[in-house]
């Protein structure tokens, strides 16, 4: 069963003052790139890595190329995969992606955009991307659904190996992702640290019902957070409409 370790991206310019948050698809502070090469040294699972996805932004691709080099080292045929699907939720300016022909000048020799097409960069209108909490469940889920079975083409096609997927994605997408709200602070937008990684496994059950969930991993867990106990269902169930009412007040989403 694919193992899919989640990284949210390190410091971007936005991330500085709130002002800065109408900077279009900010790249990487000197600071972000401290913490890409920090990850590099410490992450310990390069070696297992079969493959490296990220969110078509400019900072979440810069920090797959930097946090990941050791494992693009270690296989130069690799290229990371841009996935739409796991973009920010929010249409602020810094959190809508650049057009794909600027995507290509920058990435293309390193970067597959096969699955970034146009316009998935529009958050208006009601669209695909737009903040709208039922889209963003929706997307959230194509995207889980995606990565297991990718990861179980893999693993049919290397019997006996496991999948180590990569993923550098949002803050806020973060927890739409794993459908775990714990640690999400409405004020900030995530419970996330940037440059935070946690390691996730697929639920057994729910296999053909078009749904893919995931659970973090034991390991992960006490990392992170020792011998603490979770949230239940009600508290998890709070956090969500919280970051529902977030929507709605601040870009019209429901």
């Amino acid at each position: 069963m694919p193992t899919l370790h989640l990284v949210r991206h390190a410091q971007g310019t936005h991330n500085l003052t709130r002002a800065n948050h109408a900077h279009p698809d900010p790249s990487l502070t000197p600071l972000g790139e401290s913490q890409c090469a920090a990850l590099a040294s410490s992450f310990p699972h390069h070696a297992a890595i079969t493959h490296l996805i990220a969110s078509p932004l400019r900072r979440t691709l810069q920090t797959c190329l930097l946090s990941f080099k050791p494992v693009l080292e270690l296989h130069p045929e690799m290229k990371v995969v841009a996935l739409p699907e796991v973009q920010e939720i929010s249409p602020l300016p810094c959190d809508v992606g650049s057009e794909v022909g600027v995507l290509e000048k920058e990435f293309g020799g390193t970067v597959d955009l096969g699955r970034v097409s146009e316009g998935w960069n529009v958050k208006t209108g009601g669209g695909r991307f737009a903040p709208v909490m039922g889209r963003l469940e929706e997307r959230a889920r194509e995207a889980r659904v995606w990565l297991r079975r990718v990861g179980e083409e893999w693993e049919r096609e290397n019997p006996g190996r496991e999948a180590n997927i990569v993923v550098v994605t949002h803050g806020g997408f973060l927890h739409f992702l794993t459908q775990d709200w714990d640690g999400m602070n409405p004020e900030k937008g995530t419970g996330w640290g940037n440059t935070e990684w946690r390691s996730y496994g697929f639920v057994e059950e729910g296999e053909g019902d078009g749904e893919a969930r995931l659970v973090e991993k034991p390991g992960s867990w006490r990392r992170r957070r020792g011998s603490e106990v979770g949230l239940t269902e009600t508290e998890q169930m709070e956090l969500r409409v919280a970051t529902e009412g977030r929507l709605v007040e601040e870009w019209g989403g429901v």
